[in-house]
């Protein structure tokens, strides 16, 4: 990302922030906002151009846990005070960076199976988890015909669903596994 990419916002010596890209002061919760819509950004000191990014996203991290349900608990940033300045402090930032993206992928497919599953047929996928619920029982049961099969393929779960789907032909199969 060039610096063109990056939105600029400057904090004058009155705790005040321009963002230049509206021409404009905000608050602190428009930073947040801007956080949680993914936009890059940049916080430089008015006068000193200082880099002053993590400071506002510390700061604003500070009012979150003041505000609600905490995220940090006292005994998590004791730990995380006690890993500075030792050898370990690059391994632990590198550790929960990757498991913050991780956590976020997760949210992130968690979000996208749950729109598909609010967007598709409900009795199709009422359907289907019952076909998969049926066999497991089969399974769990032994009455799954793939456990006599030498083949070993009948225990394919496509095999099932498709058997299942009339009740005379599971009938068929649960007794020509007894056989």
């Amino acid at each position: 990302m060039t610096n063109d990419d990056v939105r600029i916002i400057k904090k004058y010596p009155n705790r005040r922030l321009y963002d230049t890209a509206i021409s404009s002061y905000i608050t602190l919760a428009d930073v947040k906002r801007l956080v949680l819509d993914g936009v890059e950004f940049q916080v430089v000191d008015a006068k000193t151009r200082d880099d002053l990014t993590r400071t506002i996203l510390l700061q604003i991290i500070s009012e979150e846990e003041e505000g609600g349900e905490p995220i940090f608990s006292s005994e998590l940033l004791a730990q995380i005070i006690r890993s500075y300045g030792g050898n370990m402090q690059n391994l632990l930032t590198n550790y929960l960076e990757k498991s913050m993206d991780m956590w976020s992928d997760q949210q992130r497919a968690l979000r996208e199976q749950t729109r598909d599953f609010m967007e598709a047929n409900p009795m199709t996928m009422l359907t289907q988890m019952a076909e998969r619920n049926l066999a497991m029982w089969r399974r769990m049961s032994g009455m799954d015909s793939g456990k006599d099969d030498p083949a070993g393929d009948s225990g394919d779960s496509s095999d099932e669903s498709a058997g299942s789907k009339s009740p005379r032909s599971s009938g068929k199969q649960g007794s020509g596994s007894r056989n």
